[in-house]
């Protein structure tokens, strides 16, 4: 094979790190955002948190003497958006944020050597700062902390309250390692007999024995089979002269399947039980929990915070950054002035390279806002009928009608949206959830799926209980509201939104 030199001519795209790490900072959640801020302060000391009334205190030390050039930055760090002209009277989006420290505050000497972009800002105000600290005495560590009981705990706290034999303390042991989340038996009395060793000869009476004692656990209905024996279990906590309880015991008992079914002529024809009582029965079984360990799960909470808030003022939507999701970023005056621009060390080259990857992030970190921000101004802009009058007044949005409008491409949109959640009066949306196709109307229109959906909801919860409405039925209502929808597609908006069909709606009570 013959070795030889080629000279070929292409283009390719090259990716600077700055793209790379605007790009990887535009698709971060609000909490990984302030995870990465705090791991670029403990990485980076030309980087610090510009806390409340510090700006004074601050002052940069006078510039080095080798470095006769300085660059001055703006002494507002704060940008405003405004919304369309014809849009002007009703329509605002603000982006407040502090001013940067003055010229006479910040000055350095930047070498000539250092490539940077002087149209970079060197001190970068985020549009919202973190909230107080609280002393370390206030702080609650354990509350914070603590990691909640498990199902499994719970259950053997009780356990140890109950006076049992080693022998049964084992086989107590193997049922309540046999329960799923909801509080049932995965596995039958056959096959927990088959889990345990030869040697300890357990018979199945034993089993069901401890079986019993463990169903007197709290909270009622645990350790049952089915639902019908859970529900029956629950039962037995009621006194005796309960209205309705034995008409409720006589439906789990034997007629569980027509109640599954919703088939009250034949169960009421079974029972011998009128209308009226039947509905009591119904009642009293509506009453219990066919999830009887939902009560003892853990019940830790996640909170979202919202990236983007957006609030009614006299006759237009303000829309503004969280003012608690990013911290206030700036460059260290005091580590900066301390640049030379003729020194070759190795310290002031550390102190270079430092430099410029803080201005990197300022720069990175000042575009994801301000993208996210225009984003939210025309989602805001383009949805004020949901804002104003709920989820059927959503209109139709795709990102590629976000993307022209503020010159960016789908993709970058895309990493905007996800993850991300706007505050609005009507509660906290990501912002996909703004985004929908549509469907067209015999007038010649438009309707968003989500609005479609929404008309779905609202018709299924104003139904008659007893006589719901099918599929074909509602699509027969939205066509008189102009909007033509096949029968199938109601049918995947209802399984989407969790809604039954007709048959399992119907309601005696």
């Amino acid at each position: 094979m013959k070795q030889a030199l080629q000279l070929k001519l292409g283009q390719s795209l090259t990716m600077t790190p700055q793209l790379q790490q605007a790009i990887r900072l535009l698709q971060l959640s609000s909490l990984e955002m302030q995870q990465e801020i705090q791991e670029a302060l403990d990485s980076n000391p030309m980087l610090e948190l510009e806390e409340e009334g510090d700006g004074e205190e601050h002052e940069a030390p006078a510039a080095q003497e080798e470095g006769d050039d300085t660059d001055s930055f703006g002494d507002d760090g704060s940008t405003e958006y405004e919304g369309p002209s014809d849009y002007e009277p009703e329509y605002e989006a603000a982006y407040d944020v502090d001013d940067g420290a003055p010229d006479s505050e910040w000055s350095e000497a930047i070498p000539e050597e250092l490539p940077v972009d002087a149209s970079w800002d060197e001190v970068y105000s985020a549009p919202a700062g973190p909230a107080p600290a609280a002393s370390d005495d206030d702080y609650d560590f354990d509350s914070r902390n603590e990691a909640s009981e498990s199902l499994t705990d719970q259950l053997r706290w009780q356990l140890n309250l109950t006076r049992l034999s080693s022998r049964d303390l084992a086989i107590a042991d193997a049922l309540i390692d046999a329960l799923n989340a909801d509080g049932f038996l995965t596995l039958s009395i056959d096959e927990l007999l088959e889990s345990f060793e030869p040697a300890l000869e357990i018979e199945e009476d034993e089993v069901i024995a401890v079986l019993h004692r463990l169903q007197q656990f709290d909270p009622p209905g645990m350790f049952a089979r089915s639902l019908g024996e859970s529900l029956l279990l629950q039962l037995r906590e009621f006194p005796e002269g309960t209205p309705a309880l034995e008409a409720a015991r006589l439906v789990l008992n034997q007629h569980l399947d027509l109640l599954a079914s919703r088939d009250y002529a034949t169960l009421m024809r079974r029972t011998r039980l009128s209308e009226a009582a039947l509905g009591d029965a119904l009642r009293l079984i509506q009453s219990l929990n066919p999830r009887p360990a939902a009560q003892l799960a853990p019940s830790d909470t996640e909170y979202v915070v919202p990236d983007v808030l957006v609030r009614r003022h006299h006759r237009r939507w303000l829309v503004e950054l969280n003012a608690e999701a990013t911290p206030k970023l700036r460059i260290h005056s005091g580590y900066a002035s301390l640049v030379r621009r003729a020194d070759s060390s190795a310290d002031n080259q550390f102190l270079k390279d430092h430099l410029q990857e803080a201005r990197w992030f300022l720069k990175s970190l000042q575009s994801r806002n301000e993208t996210l921000l225009k984003v939210a101004q025309r989602i805001v802009e383009h949805q004020r009928g949901f804002l104003e009058f709920g989820p059927e007044a959503m209109k139709p949005l795709v990102l590629a009608e976000i993307a022209d409008a503020i010159g960016m491409h789908e993709s970058t949109i895309s990493r905007v949206t996800t993850r991300k959640y706007m505050h609005t009066p009507r509660g906290v949306f990501e912002l996909k959830y703004f985004f929908s196709s549509h469907v067209g109307t015999s007038t010649g229109g438009e309707v968003s799926s989500t609005a479609i959906r929404a008309l779905i909801r609202k018709l299924t919860d104003e139904e008659n209980p007893k006589k719901p409405l099918s599929d074909a039925k509602i699509a027969k209502l939205l066509a008189e509201q102009n909007i033509e929808v096949a029968r199938r597609t109601i049918a995947k908006y209802r399984e989407s939104l969790a809604i039954p069909p007709s048959n399992e709606r119907k309601r005696l009570i």
